[in-house]
């Protein structure tokens, strides 16, 4: 005789457990890296035989830290603005335009998505070091800008095509010219659109690892490239801390991107 789960309902205990069983196994490391970068041992070795904050003061005391987390962070800003800025004016022509082979475009330019990342770093790397861009800041920012275009363009263009066009010809018929009407009309109702583009174009280069291996240089490297460059060298728990402050950053900002739309939507 078989069971009624749907009555029994045992297929959701089942699920939960699965929900539960993944969620673990998918965080658990995280939550080891974290303890790491707390304890006492100079080796990675879990569980630690005491806690301390000295791992920390190393990370903050040392320049090549710093100068590697200001690296990050400049190119993360210039490319989130880039990407932002290029990502709003393609929305508005690949939702608003018709014109022959919008579609191919639009894949065009989602495609950095979806190809794998080592191929797109192998050939940004050979076309930058032709033209001299290779391990330059200029380069790093435009290899970046490739990555994070594609979101910048998905998230833009979703809230540009939820957006009643109608709104924007009520206000130009009330006198507003048609670029004014874009700033003061279409680009603060999509702006959850804007704030989550920028949002994951900043995570994308700030994380971003493959593409700036290729693209670092010993005078220019990024907080990423500076951990993967010490596990090759050193077992150090000062990278466990580094990493943990990468994966703390991580979560704050997507909590406040869940925030922000949360009130932009009420």
């Amino acid at each position: 005789m078989l069971l009624n789960f749907d009555r029994l309902g045992w297929w959701k205990y089942i699920l939960l457990a699965i929900t539960l069983l993944t969620a673990a196994f998918l965080l658990l490391p995280i939550v080891f890296i974290a303890a790491l970068s707390f304890g006492s041992s100079q080796w990675l070795i879990f569980p630690p035989p005491g806690w301390t904050l000295q791992w920390y003061s190393e990370l903050f005391a040392d320049p090549r830290w710093l100068e590697s987390a200001w690296t990050s962070f400049k190119i993360a800003v210039i490319v989130t603005i880039l990407s932002v800025l290029l990502g709003l004016v393609t929305s508005f022509g690949l939702v608003r335009g018709s014109f022959l082979f919008r579609d191919a475009l639009k894949a065009l330019f989602l495609t950095p998505m979806i190809l794998p990342v080592v191929v797109l770093a192998v050939a940004l790397y050979a076309f930058f070091l032709r033209i001299g861009l290779g391990g330059t800041l200029v380069g790093f920012v435009i290899s970046h800008l490739v990555l994070a275009l594609p979101f910048s363009i998905l998230s833009i263009s979703s809230a540009l095509e939820g957006f009643d066009k109608s709104i924007e010809d009520a206000a130009v018929l009330c006198g507003a010219s048609p670029l004014e009407a874009k700033i003061r009309v279409t680009l603060p109702a999509i702006s959850h659109g804007l704030f989550s583009a920028a949002v994951f174009s900043f995570l994308t280069s700030w994380d971003e690892v493959v593409v700036a291996i290729f693209m670092s240089s010993p005078t220019l490297q990024t907080l990423p490239v500076k951990v993967w460059a010490t596990l090759r060298q050193d077992l150090t728990p000062v990278v466990a801390a580094a990493s943990t402050l990468l994966i703390l950053l991580t979560i704050l900002l997507m909590a406040l991107v869940a925030v922000v739309r949360k009130v932009l939507k009420q």
